[in-house]
């Protein structure tokens, strides 16, 4: 692991682009500091007529503008090393910062909501200001007096400590021994095990690696367990205080999905799902001539011998190809994001893991990750840069409050991408059956194992503990490895053995700090299976309605920006094609197999 002075400049990000200096967001910051008081001077207490709604409104607007990039810029510093103390120093001074700004700031909500209705309604005649001021009517039952809403928005800070936990314990406390095997060693993080030894082709590594990092999260699970029960009686005790019948309403509410489409996409996946990937973790197993298939085995590629090492600038030229489809005004935004360094993708010490894209308003976005020269790499490129097309487009095209999509529709975009990559080397490979074969394990052991799988597993596991804590219970590390466990046996029955620290995976996973996550990520891919076999089939109209649809951004809802894209989500038709998509795609992998075995 080097550095980041050890690597090229040109693998990282260039937070300048956001602040060109230090002195330039210490100036902003206080700038900012000043307009939240004079704001507060201005109207609290005092808005009482449309217009000054619509004026309070267009100034909050520019203020949070300010508030978003200053918190993004102090984040993102430590995102790429948790050991640097002075980013750790700027961040935790912000984060503080920024709880007494918006507890000065909530009296905005909490005023607009004591405003008759007929005020909100005219206010809400000015296009700019329609979405916010028709959620804020709809949610007008659940909000608090105005010295409640001020006491939790100073609490903010302290609120997300569970997180902060977790990802203290996680990225600075533990520690990882190597993994010998043989005359092999193998130094070990986080990011190792996850981009590299998880799916070994060696399966005596493979499995060791599996043993060695199981052993020793497995030291942290209490700590972490407790974070995370902190994380879900606080989202309960706010359910409460807000008046929702339980924490699922809660969380589901901002995503604007019933319980109904939640429950459904769980319940779906678990019962139609589970028989595809079995016989799929068959396959591997008669492949790879295993004498059993472990949860340690999953991760595998059909054919790992053919996968190519891909450099980035040939991962570049993949995406700018695959992506041609969408048309010239989408593929500047990536171009920009290739030449102008929005990607952090060496692999650093200290650098969390995973990867993810940060769109701050006003601003470019930020893609971290890691690139390791894999193919597997080069969809996980196109994923995050479909966010970054996303929300460079609704940025453009809607105001700050109303450019974030439902969580529900946010993994569309991104998981489209994803298939219209694979889709570009379906066409390379041609009459190729054994990179046909490949690509098409690609899809399953990559786009839609990671989707609709090993996110689907913390949907299935995230909504059996807010059930415990509806009831009033708590939760400790034993009580979550036993609920993990029950949800793999659930889905992988007996062609699957479960070994030794399966049942810790919950532990790897930061979306439960998120939220109700999780469970968008199948529903996303749902949506981008359908709009990526539109494309394939249907042309170039189709690529205009979608960046027609991401321009929407947040001003409809989830339902209807499906709706806008061809695909109806009010019934499970989408997801049940969807499934049986997967399934086809299997069928295929085994048919192209026999094919080769016969040759």
């Amino acid at each position: 692991m080097k550095n980041r002075h050890d690597v090229p400049v040109e693998s990282l990000w260039d937070l300048t682009l956001l602040f060109e200096t230090e002195e330039l967001f210490e100036q902003t910051l206080a700038k900012t500091t000043i307009a939240i008081q004079d704001f507060s001077d201005k109207y609290d207490g005092k808005i009482n007529k449309p217009e000054t709604v619509n004026e309070a409104l267009a100034e909050y607007r520019q203020i949070m503008e300010s508030v978003v990039q200053l918190s993004s810029y102090a984040s993102l510093d430590v995102e790429t090393n948790v050991f640097n103390k002075e980013a750790q120093t700027r961040l935790a001074m912000v984060d503080n910062r920024m709880a007494q700004m918006m507890s000065q700031l909530s009296f905005l909500e909490s005023d607009l909501a004591q405003l008759p209705i007929e005020v909100l309604e005219e206010a809400a005649t000015n296009p700019e200001d329609t979405v916010y001021l028709t959620k804020l009517i709809k949610n007008k039952p659940h909000l608090l007096s105005k010295a409640e809403e001020k006491t939790l928005a100073a609490l903010s800070n302290t609120i997300n400590f569970p997180y902060q936990s977790y990802n203290d314990i996680k990225f600075r406390d533990i520690k990882f021994p190597a993994v010998s095997v043989g005359n092999n060693t193998i130094e070990m993080t986080y990011n190792t095990f996850e981009g590299r030894l998880e799916d070994d082709v060696d399966t005596e590594i493979r499995r060791e690696a599996f043993k060695v990092f199981s052993e020793k999260i497995a030291e942290y699970q209490s700590g972490t367990a407790s974070a995370y029960n902190a994380q879900v009686q606080t989202e309960k005790t706010l359910s409460q205080l807000r008046g929702y019948d339980s924490v699922i309403d809660y969380l589901l509410e901002r995503q604007e999905v019933t319980v109904d489409l939640y429950d459904r996409q769980i319940d779906v996946i678990m019962e139609e799902l589970a028989p595809h990937m079995r016989r799929h973790a068959k396959l591997l197993g008669k492949i790879h001539n295993l004498d059993k298939v472990t949860y340690a085995d999953l991760k595998l590629d059909i054919d790992p011998n053919y996968t190519p090492e891909v450099t980035y600038d040939e991962a570049k030229q993949y995406i700018m190809d695959g992506l041609a489809v969408l048309g010239d005004d989408y593929l500047a935004i990536m171009k920009e994001a290739f030449d102008n360094r929005w990607i952090d993708y060496a692999e650093t010490t200290g650098k969390r893991t995973g990867a993810f894209c940060s769109s701050p308003y006003g601003a470019n976005s930020f893609i971290l990750m890691f690139f390791s020269e894999s193919m597997a790499d080069v969809m996980t490129l196109a994923h995050e840069l479909g966010h970054a097309g996303h929300f460079q487009l609704t940025h453009a095209n809607q105001n700050i409050m109303n450019s974030d999509p439902s969580m529900y529709f946010v993994e569309a975009p991104s998981t489209t991408n994803e298939l219209l990559i694979e889709n570009h080397l379906l066409d390379v490979a041609g009459d190729d059956l054994r990179m046909k074969r490949w690509v098409l394990s690609q899809m399953i052991s990559k786009t839609y194992y990671h989707n609709f799988v090993t996110h689907f597993m913390e949907a299935y596991y995230q909504r059996e503990v807010y059930r415990l804590v509806d009831a009033g219970k708590s939760v400790d590390a034993d009580t979550l490895n036993q609920i993990f466990n029950d949800t793999l046996v659930k889905f992988w029955g007996d062609d699957v053995e479960l070994t030794p620290g399966a049942e810790l995976t919950w532990m790897r996973q930061p979306h439960y700090y998120m939220g109700l996550y999780p469970y968008t990520y199948s529903a996303g891919l749902t949506i981008g299976t359908q709009v990526a076999n539109k494309l394939r089939t249907e042309g170039p109209g189709v690529a205009e309605n979608w960046t027609r649809v991401l321009k929407l951004g947040g001003s409809l809802s989830p339902e209807e920006l499906a709706k806008e894209a061809g695909v109806d989500i009010s019934t499970d038709q989408p997801l049940k094609d969807t499934i049986a998509y997967i399934g086809s795609i299997i069928d295929e992998i085994e048919a192209i197999t026999e094919q080769l075995n016969q040759q």
